[in-house]
């Protein structure tokens, strides 16, 4: 999957050819990034998900399950809305925490809308305080946004609106449910509001530019973390190591088969046990539940190799974070 560079966009009269549609885009075409920001396990991915229509980002009731930046893009007639979702912002206790931190922060100064996720079933805490006061040294736009509306009552929804009024300086308060796809299309028609007027940054049809190495590890990743235990997902890292196509036979019409090698990393034994399952049994629940997503994803048949592997304390070894992606 390929995509134009800045140098692109602006090299010549031909540069753009495929993503301009046959009428052109109309003169008040908007175009722009938004970033996803808040607390871990604020719905964040959901949303992202919910917004583009499709699963781009990971989503799990363990916090801390984002670790790259992702991004979803948003397609409508009358503008395109590239979403950016973040780790959640938090008090680091590792350079991992760190890092990821100021991942979020540097985003933070490279989009038009920032989007605050206050879950609405949760009270507003210190993790939320901690992150409107670094929003309100932004200059960029924020949208608070009360995610997981439907599993509160209207009374508790309209009381968590009001907290959220008191936190800070918003451009909108916006409630919604992804899961239920209720006010979604209001956040996207807000959002849009801010981007600026421009044609679109990438071709119709697009919903992510993330790497497809990426997408399959945290499909691994996402499947692994189904039912564990609190520790696990802070521990958890899976990196793909090869992708192979077989030959094929001539005349072969099924789609190809492709041999995917993934290894998944974690601190201690004892959670290399807890992944693997007596027998195996677990590892291999893993990898049905993955293949299914990669499948999908790549269009092809695919032999998923799974290995768990110790890399001890990996979350403060600077060089197993850079080889990790970090």
């Amino acid at each position: 999957m390929t995509f134009p560079s800045d140098d692109e966009l602006t090299a010549g009269p031909n540069a753009l050819e495929g993503l301009i549609p046959a009428g052109g885009w109309p003169e008040d075409f908007r175009a722009g990034f938004a970033c996803l920001v808040g607390r871990p396990n604020a719905g964040k991915s959901t949303l992202t998900n919910a917004l583009v229509g499709e699963k781009i980002a990971i989503t799990s009731g363990r916090p801390q399950t984002t670790r790259h930046v992702v991004r979803g893009i948003v397609h409508r007639a009358e503008g395109q809305l590239v979403l950016v979702d973040t780790p959640g912002l938090h008090r680091p206790r590792t350079l991992l925490g760190q890092r990821l931190n100021d991942l979020v922060r540097e985003t933070l100064s490279e989009v038009d809308a920032i989007v605050f996720c206050l879950p609405a079933d949760e009270k507003i805490g210190p993790g939320d305080t901690f992150i409107a006061r670094e929003l309100s040294q932004q200059r960029t736009p924020v949208v608070a946004v009360a995610t997981k509306a439907d599993k509160v009552s209207r009374e508790r929804l309209a009381e968590h609106l009001l907290a959220i009024d008191k936190l800070g300086e918003w451009s909108a308060i916006v409630p919604v449910s992804a899961v239920k796809d209720e006010q979604v299309d209001v956040l996207t028609d807000v959002l849009l509001e801010h981007m600026p007027v421009g044609p679109p940054l990438y071709p119709e049809g697009e919903l992510t530019d993330e790497p497809e190495n990426v997408m399959i590890a945290e499909l691994v990743r996402e499947a692994a973390l189904e039912g564990v235990r609190d520790e696990l997902p802070h521990s958890l890292a899976v990196l793909v190591e090869e992708i192979t196509e077989r030959p094929r036979e001539k005349g072969d019409q099924r789609p190809p088969m492709l041999d995917v090698h993934v290894n998944l990393y974690v601190e201690r034994p004892s959670q290399k046990a807890i992944i693997i399952g007596r027998g195996g049994s677990r590892l291999r629940e893993v990898g049905t539940r993955a293949r299914k997503g990669i499948e999908a994803l790549l269009g092809a048949r695919v032999y998923l190799d799974l290995h768990v592997r110790v890399a001890k304390d990996w979350q403060r070894d600077p060089k197993l974070l850079q080889r990790l992606g970090f």
